[in-house]
């Protein structure tokens, strides 16, 4: 089963657990090690899910007190832009890790990948796509990673991809916050595009430009939502 489709059944599973075991607003909820067992997948998988569900008001993470359901809806309140104040440092931290990795990484694959790596990223156009088509959040956050992480494995640098799979499974606030903002789904077909153009044209500093612009456009992005929301 592919991830996308994983981290959407995570997520609805979660969902129908706080609606059919009588949990309601303010109740504490299960433990991530307790949903790991229950739902018999990875930590990072809950992890991720249990944001996506903090992001949109579902549940809130109270640091060393655990999981609580939320009602958004009662609370009057933007529980996005709640959440992506109280994330800040935690994103830009991600979006400057990006910045010094990525723009290199694309470089390198401007050099280095061969038709099999074009295959598997211009895959990973299309199937962003469709995502986007549909509206499915949880599939667009894991194709967008997908796309990176074929990048990062084009560049034959095994630590460099290491170090993007680490940071792309441990770290998804980036991709999580940024798929959120309205219109930037659409916007960043487009980017993906260009950088995939970049690279197939065999032109290292393109790539690494437009692989630059891109990242720098999804963090102003959502530092000019978390500004017009506050």
């Amino acid at each position: 089963m592919k991830r996308a489709r994983l981290s959407e059944q995570i997520v609805n599973e979660i969902q129908r657990m706080i609606r059919d075991e009588g949990f309601s607003d303010g109740d504490r909820f299960y433990s991530e090690n307790v949903l790991t067992k229950k739902l018999d997948v990875s930590r990072a998988s809950v992890r991720e899910a249990i944001r996506i569900l903090e992001i949109s008001g579902k549940v809130t993470v109270r640091q060393g007190k655990g999981i609580f359901v939320s009602d958004p809806i009662s609370k009057g309140v933007n529980t996005f832009a709640a959440w992506l104040q109280s994330n800040e440092a935690d994103l830009r931290d991600h979006f400057e890790m990006r910045r010094i990795l990525e723009p290199k990484a694309a470089s390198l694959a401007a050099e280095k990948a061969d038709e099999k790596d074009l295959e598997a990223m211009e895959g990973t156009l299309d199937a962003f796509s469709r995502q986007v088509a549909s509206e499915t959040r949880e599939g667009l956050i894991e194709e967008d990673r997908i796309f990176h992480l074929a990048l990062a494995k084009s560049t034959r640098n095994r630590p460099l991809y290491i170090l993007m799979k680490t940071m792309a499974e441990s770290l998804s606030e980036g991709w999580i916050s940024s798929l959120n903002i309205p219109g930037r789904a659409e916007r960043t077909v487009a980017e993906h595009k260009a950088i995939f153009d970049a690279i197939k044209a065999r032109d290292p500093k393109r790539a690494e430009k437009v692989m630059m612009a891109h990242l720098e456009n999804a963090e102003k992005e959502i530092l000019d939502y978390m500004q017009r929301q506050g």
